[in-house]
């Protein structure tokens, strides 16, 4: 049983929620919006891609992400970009990025803004 059908049984969120209330938050989500997906021309974190963040006491962020596709021929190089983006923000002790392809990501991801730049809207 994959971890998203077990979250499903037992009624826990598919995706762990962020640390939207920590004060370095927005300054993580602004740099993850100038890493962009090669292949399609929006950022990932409005493609949907970047599932959690996650910022603890000591401003160590985890980052869990995923890929459009497994196949994705970025996927060896795109955590690293990702790192790359946040690191250098003020504040920020280290970064952690995981990639995770459950649960699988899909178009109803995207933020309104990426469906209107692709034109789904």
């Amino acid at each position: 049983m994959t971890a998203q059908a077990q979250a499903q049984i037992e009624g826990a969120p598919v995706i762990r929620p962020s640390s939207t209330e920590h004060p370095l938050y927005d300054a993580v989500v602004s740099a993850c919006r100038t890493v962009f997906d090669p292949e399609i021309p929006v950022n990932i974190y409005d493609l949907g891609l970047v599932y959690t963040i996650e910022i603890n006491d000591e401003n160590e962020v985890d980052i869990l992400m995923t890929l459009t596709a497994p196949g994705c021929p970025v996927a060896g190089e795109m955590p690293g970009w990702v790192a790359d983006a946040v690191e250098p923000l003020a504040g920020i002790k280290q970064v952690n990025v995981a990639m995770t392809f459950d649960p699988p990501w899909g178009m109803d991801m995207m933020s309104d803004e990426a469906r209107l730049e692709l034109g789904f809207m």
